[in-house]
């Protein structure tokens, strides 16, 4: 057996004692220090009531986006945290004019739906024209980084594409779509949010004016908590239309309109922020720190390699790209049935989930053990041949 230094994590994480969970990019497991912090919101609200604006609420929308700065390579000062990415990216979306001849939004097939939603119903209210890049087989499964810098060009005003695509894991050259942009003036947005936690992440690398993510998935984070970082470059120049008071200078002023824009992080900000999520959303990304995302990374491709081999020696059908480069941090796998087999699995506390298109998505993350990954492959043997999974047919989607 491999020595595994990172599974002295794993009690940290109370789920683990009675589940096989394998589905971190989805949600990943809560911290057992999470607890605490939500008890510590409690309390904070019961004994100081208002006056926590004045001792640390106000500013953790971006004192907790200072935790997460450096797994993306960021400065303090420079990631704001929102509720969610729908929201992170509207605000990018409205910071931006679409005055033709430099009008276009440019996308990829095979996002996941929530930026393409956003962007394909507000762009055009906006006056944007909207390019979808397709991916090379028509699945959304893969994308080409030539094909995506042949559809940027002077009239592109945004290009917004994932760093890691949802349903197959694979990885995109955003550096190389980046140099494209560079050289004819466009915004380059990333969505980071499959690869945040499970692989290194430099917004210098990828040379990325807009990165977003989460803190629900890899991160451990919780629901709540959307991080948007903008370089310092660029932030001084767009004044966000889907705005709030908190990104005003002097918000306590209660200044009438026209609009005022802070220079920092705040800038992005809107109202209220969800203060209970942001004590939550601080304990999984220490632990990542502390455990190294380049060891993660080395784990991840180790285990989801074992993945694939595991499903293709039962002739399963396997979307996840093979090439380790490419290659995120889940692997799917599909056959027969295997919706119904998935929700078997989540019954007997093998938590997993499903898309279609590319079936039951396995996400092992640095609280793994390799044993779970055998016996996640053997309760789907066990659950096809003895057919447990047809208790499941015609039974209503459960949410995962």
């Amino acid at each position: 057996m491999i020595p595994d230094p990172l599974l002295r994590f794993r009690p940290e994480f109370p789920i683990l004692e009675k589940t096989t969970y394998l589905i971190s990019n989805s949600l990943g497991a809560m911290p057992r220090g999470a607890a605490g912090r939500l008890r510590e919101y409690s309390e904070t609200w019961e004994t100081r009531g208002v006056r926590a604006w004045a001792e640390g609420w106000w500013e953790m929308s971006v004192t907790v986006g200072d935790g997460i700065a450096p797994l993306i390579g960021a400065l303090p000062g420079t990631v704001s945290m929102l509720s969610n990415v729908t929201t992170a990216a509207a605000v990018v979306l409205s910071s931006l004019e679409y005055r033709s001849p430099r009008n276009r939004i440019v996308l990829l097939d095979g996002e996941f739906p929530t930026v393409r939603y956003l962007c394909e119903t507000l762009g055009p209210r906006l006056g944007a024209e909207i390019v979808v890049v397709p991916s090379p087989a028509g699945d959304g499964l893969s994308a080409d980084e030539t094909r995506i810098c042949d559809a940027i060009d002077d009239r592109t005003a945004l290009v917004a594409m994932s760093h890691v695509l949802f349903k197959s894991a694979f990885v995109l050259d955003v550096a190389a779509v980046a140099r494209k942009c560079r050289r004819v003036g466009a915004v380059l947005a990333v969505d980071a949010y499959q690869s945040v936690g499970t692989l290194p992440v430099s917004v210098a690398a990828l040379d990325a004016d807009v990165l977003v993510g989460g803190v629900l998935k890899w991160l451990c984070g919780g629901p709540g908590g959307a991080f948007l970082y903008v370089a310092p470059d660029l932030r001084r120049r767009l004044e966000p239309s889907l705005t709030g008071w908190m990104a005003h200078p002097a918000p306590f002023d209660f200044d009438p309109p026209p609009m005022k824009w802070r220079d920092d992080a705040f800038r992005f900000l809107l109202g209220t922020p969800p203060i209970p999520a942001l004590y939550a959303a601080t304990e999984g990304p220490r632990l990542v720190l502390e455990a190294g995302v380049e060891a993660i990374r080395a784990k991840s491709l180790r285990q989801t390699g074992r993945l694939i081999a595991l499903g293709q020696a039962r002739g399963f059908r396997c979307a996840a790209p093979a090439d380790p480069a490419r290659r995120g941090g889940t692997v799917a796998v599909d056959f027969d049935r295997a919706l119904e087999v998935s929700r078997e699995l989540n019954a007997r506390d093998v938590v997993v989930d499903y898309r279609p298109g590319v079936g039951i998505r396995i996400s092992p993350h640095f609280y793994t053990a390799d044993e779970e990954l055998d016996f996640a492959f053997d309760a789907i043997d066990e659950i096809r041949a003895s057919g447990a999974w047809e208790r499941w047919q015609g039974q209503p989607v459960i949410v995962t």
